[in-house]
């Protein structure tokens, strides 16, 4: 198999979102980054590169982390089969190149992230349990880059500028997808790598085998008879944190209105509303932290 510049790099990947569809090889897909520089879009608060890995795809764009929005257009690229460390480093090098190299990233992936090492891998090669990521990013890219868990770059995103701008104390996010990410944050401080989604409760362990939005599609089931799974899940979290406010976050947020009156809680429960860029913001925040 050809290579690039790194051990492990995608032998070819498929472009996303308002590009073509066509495969590109190693060679087409450095011409591809390596076209249009965008510095000409920068300003001294759009210099941070937020970039989100899911199994399915790597996305990226800078971000005014001021205001919580994209400054450029959202870059969109699969993920590499195998998805390993060195592979996905290449892709998001690319990406990187692609912005002009900013100085500050931030990284947001579906692991445990503790101080830089991911000790989980979801949707992703095995090969990431264990690695020091944040390492392994920063030597390829060649800057200092920050890393945190997808739902916590969700939740600290939607806590600032999303669902949660204007509300205190406790707030816990839930991302209901292929299983269940969670992120809570106390008074504006994130506390990291909850993974609420593992818990056991009443005989389904994880509970996200049985109140995730794919088993909602997996075993046919309506709003009406799933929405009280997702229901008995925030009761039980509410006895365990007792947050002000529950936001639901993931692709089936769009469709909230279809299954919150079958929810019966009592802290309020609201939609995510910064939609598939609040991996990316969020991420772009954890950078000027660091």
């Amino acid at each position: 198999m050809a290579r690039t510049q790194h051990e492990g790099a995608p032998n070819a990947v498929r472009l996303g979102r308002g590009r073509s569809k066509r495969r590109l090889g190693p060679a087409r897909l450095r011409s591809y980054f390596e076209a249009t520089p965008l510095a000409s879009l920068r300003s001294p608060l759009m210099t941070v590169l937020g970039v989100d890995i899911g199994g399915s795809g790597i996305k990226a764009a800078l971000v005014d982390v001021e205001k919580g929005v994209l400054v450029t257009e959202r870059e969109r690229v699969k993920t590499p089969k195998p998805s390993s460390p060195e592979a996905v480093g290449e892709v998001v090098r690319q990406l990187h190149k692609r912005f002009d190299g900013p100085e500050r990233v931030g990284i947001c992936f579906p692991a445990v992230v503790r101080h830089g090492v991911t000790l989980s891998a979801a949707n992703v090669d095995d090969s990431w349990i264990g690695a020091p990521a944040r390492e392994i990013f920063s030597r390829i890219l060649g800057v200092e880059v920050a890393m945190l868990n997808d739902a916590d770059a969700a939740g600290i995103a939607e806590e600032k500028f999303g669902a949660a701008a204007d509300h205190d104390g406790v707030v816990l996010l839930l991302t209901l997808g292929t299983g269940i990410g969670s992120a809570l944050i106390v008074d504006g401080r994130l506390v990291p790598n909850t993974e609420l989604g593992h818990l056991e409760l009443d005989g389904h362990d994880p509970v996200e085998s049985w109140a995730s939005s794919k088993v909602r599609k997996t075993e046919q089931l309506s709003y009406e008879e799933w929405g009280p799974r997702v229901g008995v899940l925030l009761r039980h979290l509410d006895m365990l944190f007792s947050p002000d406010l529950f936001i639901i976050g993931g692709g089936i947020s769009k469709k909230f209105h279809r299954f919150s009156e079958f929810l019966g809680t009592d802290p309020p429960v609201v939609p995510a509303t910064m939609g598939n860029q609040a991996g990316i913001v969020g991420a772009a925040m954890a950078a000027t932290q660091t």
